[in-house]
C-alpha cells in the first residue's frame, strides 16, 4: 500500500508482528500464562539457534576469547530460534514451579496444545506437526563447549534436549502430548535461576534475526537507557551467515520496521554508522524489592537446622527472605520452602 505525505509517496509496510491470537486466553489453560516467558542467558548469549528460514545444515564453530561453541546439526537441520520457543516454554514452566518451592525435574511432560497457546502459534492441525518437527531438530542438534551454566562445566557432545518421547496421539496420529527430557546445560542454568524473563511478543514477531536481536539486547541492555554494539559483531552473535553488506541491510529493514510500527519489544534499535543503539523502553519491569513476611511454622526452625547444620538458621532465614523479595517469590508452602532453601545452602557452603 502506498500513500502520499506531501509531494512523496511513503510506502506502508505490513505490520511486522503476528497477530495477537489469544488475547483471552481460556480458562482452562490459564495457569500456562502464570508461567512468565522466561529465557536461558547462555542460549541468549551465544549463537545456539540457526536464524536460517530454511534448512541449515551447517557445522559452525565460534570462539569468544578462551571460551568457544560448536554447533553441529543433524540429518534434520540445526534447531531454529522458533524452535526454541519450546524450551522457552519448558523453562518457565520449571522456573515458575521452583519459585514455588516445588522439586522439579529435567524431564517435562505436556500437551502440545498448552504449548501452542503459550507461545502464541496459530491453531490447527500443522502447528502439531511443526512441534514434532522442532523437537526432531531439537533432539538432534548437538552442542561442544567449555561454556558453563551453574556450577557445571560441559566438556562433552550434547544434545539441546537429550529425548522426546510421545506420551499421547491421537486418532489420525497427530501428536497430542510429549514428554521431552532436558540437556543439562539446559537444567544446570534453570537450577541455577540463570535466566531472564522475555516480552510475551518476542512470540509475535517473524523474522528469525529480529528474534536473535531482541535476545542480545535483553542480555546486554537489559534495564539499562542504552546498549550499543558493532555491526560486526552483532553478526557474528546472531549468528548470521550473510555478508557484512546483506546484514546491515537486514538490520536496517528491522529498525525501519521498529520505527514505522513501534512493535519491537522493549527496546528501541537505531543505527548510527555501523553501530547498532538499543535504547530502553522502559517496559523491562523492576521489580521493588521487599523482604517476604510470610509466617513459618515454629517446627520448620528444627528442620532447618537439621537441613543446614552447624549454620545459624535465623541468619540464613533474613538471607532467604530477602532473597524471595528480590526474586518476587510468595511460596504457597513457605515452611517447606524455606527448608528446602537451607537445604541449598548446605550444599553450597558445607559446614561453617
Amino acid at each position: 500500500m502506498v500513500t502520499e505525505v506531501g509531494d512523496k509517496p511513503v510506502k506502508r509496510l505490513a505490520n511486522p508482528l503476528l497477530p495477537d491470537r489469544f488475547q483471552q486466553p481460556d480458562l482452562f489453560i490459564c495457569d500456562i500464562f502464570d508461567a512468565a516467558p522466561k529465557s536461558d542467558m547462555a542460549g541468549m548469549e551465544h549463537p545456539v539457534f540457526s536464524i536460517s528460514k530454511k534448512p541449515d545444515h551447517q557445522t559452525r564453530r565460534y570462539e569468544n576469547g578462551e571460551n568457544y561453541i560448536e554447533i553441529s546439526p543433524s540429518a534434520k537441520g540445526m534447531a531454529t530460534v522458533f524452535d526454541r520457543d519450546i524450551l522457552i516454554f519448558c523453562i518457565s514452566q520449571l522456573i515458575a514451579a521452583l519459585n514455588d518451592g516445588r522439586d522439579v525435574s529435567k524431564t517435562v511432560s505436556f500437551k502440545v496444545s498448552d504449548y501452542i497457546v503459550a507461545t502464541g502459534k496459530p491453531a490447527g492441525g500443522s502447528a502439531y506437526n511443526r512441534a514434532e518437527e522442532a523437537l526432531e531438530r531439537l533432539r538432534g542438534t548437538t552442542i561442544k563447549t567449555n561454556i558453563h551454566t551453574g556450577a557445571e562445566r560441559q566438556w562433552n557432545v550434547f544434545g539441546l534436549v537429550e529425548s522426546a518421547k510421545t506420551v499421547r496421539r491421537d486418532v489420525d496420529g497427530v501428536l497430542q502430548e510429549v514428554q521431552v527430557t532436558l540437556s543439562d546445560w539446559v537444567f544446570n542454568a534453570i537450577q541455577a535461576k540463570e535466566v531472564l524473563t522475555i516480552s510475551r511478543d518476542y512470540f509475535r514477531l517473524k523474522k528469525p534475526l529480529e528474534r536473535r536481536m531482541y535476545e542480545i539486547a535483553r542480555k546486554h541492555c537489559g534495564k539499562s537507557a542504552e546498549w550499543r554494539i558493532g555491526l560486526e559483531k552483532l553478526r557474528l552473535k546472531c549468528g548470521s551467515q550473510s555478508s557484512p553488506k546483506e546484514f546491515k541491510r537486514l538490520v536496517s529493514n528491522i529498525i525501519a520496521d521498529a520505527e514505522q510500527h513501534d512493535h519491537f519489544p522493549d527496546y528501541d534499535p537505531s543505527l548510527d554508522g555501523n553501530i547498532v543503539v538499543f535504547r530502553s523502553k522502559g517496559t523491562v519491569p523492576v521489580p521493588v524489592i521487599e523482604v517476604y513476611e510470610g509466617k513459618l511454622d515454629p517446627e520448620a526452625y528444627h528442620d532447618a537446622r537439621t537441613a543446614a547444620p552447624g549454620w545459624d538458621v535465623r541468619m540464613i532465614e533474613q538471607e532467604w527472605r530477602a532473597w524471595c523479595g528480590k526474586e518476587e517469590i510468595e511460596p504457597k508452602h513457605p515452611s517447606r520452602h524455606f527448608i528446602k532453601f537451607c537445604q541449598s545452602w548446605f550444599e553450597k557452603r558445607g559446614k561453617p
